[in-house]
């Protein structure tokens, strides 16, 4: 009578799951690296949407403003939504004064939610600095690398 090997043995099993680990350690580092790619072209764009507002907000009040709140409460508003929160993983400050304004984009975490803090003002050249907030004087976009 033929004895009849159903299942898997225990080596197959250990196995498999050695498998599917080696395959985890591969694609989680990427799958991280991609999100914080994601994050920091949001944060580029979002700068580039907060230059749009200010610059429609000069047209109508003949200044810049560095309050959200002048941005998002106008009728009609010039930015939607809230920006006191962090947005893609990109904390959003605005300063500056009537002549000129300032826009950063800081990393909540570096090296976890993105790798580079970003800087805009009235010029609209994006800047950016790996692993700290950008400045006036960071390397634009573009050129570095960045």
């Amino acid at each position: 009578m033929k004895k009849s090997n159903k299942g898997f043995t225990l080596i197959e099993l250990m196995i498999v799951v050695a498998i599917i680990a080696i395959i985890a350690a591969i694609a989680i580092p990427n799958l991280l690296r991609s999100r914080m790619q994601s994050n920091e072209a949001a944060a580029q764009g979002n700068l580039r949407t907060i230059v749009g507002a200010q610059v429609a907000y000069h047209a109508a009040n003949y200044e810049y403003t560095g309050d959200f709140g002048d941005l998002t409460g106008a009728t009609p508003p010039f930015l939607d939504g809230n920006w006191d929160v962090p947005k893609s993983g990109y904390d959003f400050v605005l300063g500056g004064d009537g002549e000129n304004f300032t826009a950063n984009a800081n990393a909540v975490n570096y090296g976890v939610t993105g790798s580079k803090g970003f800087f805009t003002d009235a010029s609209g050249v994006i800047r950016y600095a790996d692993g700290v907030d950008a400045e006036a004087d960071s390397t634009p976009i573009g050129q570095g690398g960045g």
